[in-house]
């Protein structure tokens, strides 16, 4: 019997919730600069798009973003990027799971999410995500904090330059990682919480 549409209603905002609870859990990661954290709030979207498929897990990134919004301290622009990183994550998990529901099709989906977030991040904090940061600190600055952590192995005198060689070097494997990381707890909860999502908990 398909889950009705009240259920996925009520835990696609239920999942939401968790999901804006675990943006504020994050943690600074020794290789990467200090504006960049590590959080899992990518984790409900990704449970909400197993279970329900892709538009419930998008609804899930969505609406923690505008939550987080209220609060923000980068002009919105971190919500965006956070939004779009954590759709490219679990659109291509949750249709692939959806067409092949297996553990197999799981490990795929998440393998092709992680990597899709991971690549399409280039262009989006490249192209977007950083010139907008450059308003409250100049792209040479930012360049300049990767160098610290890097010991000076960026040379080049286009910043811009500089910056594409930051974003591939560090941004791109940290974000793939972190879609990794998700899809691991995923793996772990989903099932246990399969039955109470699709309301078959035994009598």
């Amino acid at each position: 019997m398909k889950t009705s549409k009240i259920r996925i209603l009520t835990a696609t905002a239920m999942l939401s919730a968790v999901a804006t609870g675990l943006m504020y859990l994050e943690f600074p990661v020794p290789i990467m600069p200090s504006f960049i954290k590590l959080d899992i709030s990518e984790l409900p979207a990704l449970v909400a798009g197993f279970a329900y498929g892709p538009l419930s897990g998008i609804c899930v990134c969505l609406i923690k973003n505008l939550f987080k919004l209220i609060g923000t301290n980068s002009g919105g622009v971190g919500e965006l990027c956070n939004f779009l990183l954590g759709v490219f994550l679990v659109v291509p998990a949750s249709l692939i799971y959806k067409f092949k529901k297996s553990r197999s099709g799981a490990v795929i989906g998440s393998l092709i999410g992680a990597f899709s977030m991971a690549v399409l991040s280039l262009p989006l904090n490249y192209y977007i995500t950083y010139p907008i940061y450059s308003s409250f600190m100049p792209i040479d600055a930012i360049v300049g904090m990767y160098n610290e952590i890097a010991s000076g192995i960026f040379h080049s005198k286009n910043e811009l330059n500089g910056l594409f060689q930051c974003l591939l070097i560090f941004n791109v494997p940290f974000t793939f990682l972190k879609g990794l990381i998700d899809a691991l707890i995923c793996f772990l909860i989903y099932k246990p919480l399969s039955p109470v999502l699709h309301g078959k908990t035994k009598k």
